[in-house]
């Protein structure tokens, strides 16, 4: 399978208690093609938005169980992955098998997203999912050395696609953005989880000019 080397570099990192989604293959909701489809949009996407520079990359922390670890694309459900893809100009399958899955983060993500007209590109301190031993559909935080190839794989993304700024979405992604940014601003934004998503919105408001009447709307 000929991949983008960022995405090809990424196929290389193996970590305990880490599910690999453009390697590995879920044995319950995964196509039997699920780990090359998640590989492959991901390297047109790469290839898609390096051919001119992007307003931004928004960060989060790790890909989630109910979220990346299905789509292969940071801060994307299942029920999002064709408007994903769609901005980059492609279409991309779901490579996961029965009911699509959402997640709540993504979902305030992509209410905002659909608002705003701008080359925003979606990734991760950590661009795999973490898990706790034994138990793959849970969630937990990056340690210090998946954190250290994390910072890696961030500074190498935002020398590709030479973002004007960087949006962190909580605080754990604006820590890791201030230490390998360099010259492009940071900009720190509270993550929608855990009672901060009317912060959350009304941040990436003022940041794209969002309406607010569409803001009260999302709100509802």
């Amino acid at each position: 399978m000929n991949l983008h080397p960022f995405a090809k570099a990424i196929t290389a990192l193996r970590f305990e208690n880490c599910f690999n989604p453009y390697v590995d293959r879920c044995a319950i909701h995964d196509r039997r093609d699920a780990p090359d489809c998640r590989a492959k949009a991901l390297s047109a996407m790469l290839e898609s938005a390096a051919r001119e520079p992007i307003d931004a990359i928004w960060v989060g922390r790790d890909l989630g169980y109910r979220g990346g670890r299905r789509t292969g694309l940071a801060l994307t459900d299942d029920v999002h992955i064709a408007r994903h893809a769609k901005r980059w100009g492609l279409v991309v399958e779901r490579p996961t098998i029965g009911a699509a899955v959402a997640e709540r983060t993504a979902a305030v993500i992509w209410r905002m997203l659909d608002q705003i007209d701008a080359r925003i590109f979606l990734w991760n301190v950590f661009p795999l999912h973490p898990h706790e031993s034994e138990d793959p559909f849970t969630n937990r935080q990056h340690n210090a050395r998946e954190r250290s190839a994390g910072e890696e794989l961030l500074h190498a993304l935002i020398v590709l696609l030479r973002p004007a700024r960087i949006v962190a979405i909580g605080n754990d992604a604006a820590a890791a953005a201030n230490r390998v940014v360099g010259g492009v601003p940071v900009l720190h934004v509270r993550h929608p989880s855990y009672g901060g998503q009317t912060q959350f919105l009304r941040q990436i408001e003022e940041l794209y000019d969002v309406a607010p009447q569409n803001m009260r709307l999302l709100l509802r």
